[in-house]
């Protein structure tokens, strides 16, 4: 198996993957690397985890395995989360207007033949995108307040201005984390190694902040065209599905609406004109 370096191993890292292990396991015998697990953002299901609920994740995911696709079978056992922490950004704001706050994890594994694919798969990137399982308490409506589905509101649609969404409260329990094509959690995934984190923080931080600010753009420019498009359209019920979307698909819908809202609302033909009127009149001459 290739030596995949991974994230240093220290004493104390060590010291906390040994209290999982049955045999003392030295620096060499492990692969570690840290990972994203989850965030207070609004995900694709329009649900979010509250601070609470991030703090009791942190608590309950140490000691966790790591396995595929939530497909809870032993044979899938890879790593273990042995180590996390809150990570905080007060100047990124979530789509529910607070500060951005993520759990961040580190996670072993053993350096054996058979999980030389796998180290392998994550230092090339192809292993990236990981998921959560838990359960919450409650579930309480971003509109009004009402648990468990106890309201009219549908999520994902805006009323008044306001996204509906659903805020994950009381956790009792988290079974695992998988690794996972298309994550729930935009962001949710593995992290670079710590030099690479240190060295772009920063930037790091801007342009998420920038491309989530040109995606909600994106998506109100197509919902604008949407309905210029085509007036039997429901605004709202658009608005929402487009929440869902991402560049590419946003893209190309906003290449055909802006065809077809250009045939409904063509623009005049302005030419230059030929001045048959005193050369004070500068009505003469359009551009």
């Amino acid at each position: 198996m290739e030596d995949w370096k991974g994230l240093e191993i220290t004493e104390a890292d060590l010291a906390l993957i040994n209290r999982f292990s049955k045999t003392e396991l030295q620096a060499e015998q492990v692969y570690v690397f840290a990972l994203r697990l989850c965030d207070n953002e609004v995900d694709r299901d329009f649900e979010r985890f509250d601070a609470q609920a991030l703090e009791r994740l942190g608590e309950l995911l140490v000691g966790k395995s790591g396995i595929f696709d939530h497909q809870w079978s032993a044979l899938g056992q890879t790593a273990r989360i042995y180590r996390t922490e809150i990570v905080e950004e007060p100047a990124v704001r979530t789509e529910a207007g607070d500060s951005y706050r993520w759990l961040k994890g580190w996670a072993y594994l053993l350096r054996t033949e058979k999980n030389g694919d796998l180290i392998a798969e994550i230092e090339g990137g192809i292993k990236k995108e990981v998921s959560v399982g838990c359960s919450a308490a409650r579930s309480v409506c971003s509109i009004c307040g009402a648990e468990n589905g106890g309201c009219a509101h549908v999520r994902g649609q805006v009323y008044d201005g306001r996204l509906c969404f659903a805020e994950l409260k009381d956790v009792t329990d988290a079974y695992e984390w998988s690794f996972v094509a298309v994550p729930a959690q935009r962001r949710a995934g593995i992290l670079k190694h710590f030099a690479q984190e240190r060295n772009g923080d920063d930037g790091l931080r801007k342009e998420a902040a920038l491309g989530r600010k040109y995606l909600r753009e994106l998506r109100q420019e197509v919902a604008r065209l949407a309905m210029l498009a085509d007036d039997a359209l429901d605004g709202a019920i658009f608005a929402q599905a487009a929440q869902r979307l991402e560049e590419p698909e946003l893209l190309e819908l906003k290449k055909a609406y802006e065809i077809r809202a250009a045939r409904r609302f063509p623009a005049a033909v302005q030419l230059r004109r030929q001045n048959t009127g005193p050369a004070e009149d500068a009505s003469a001459f359009l551009v």
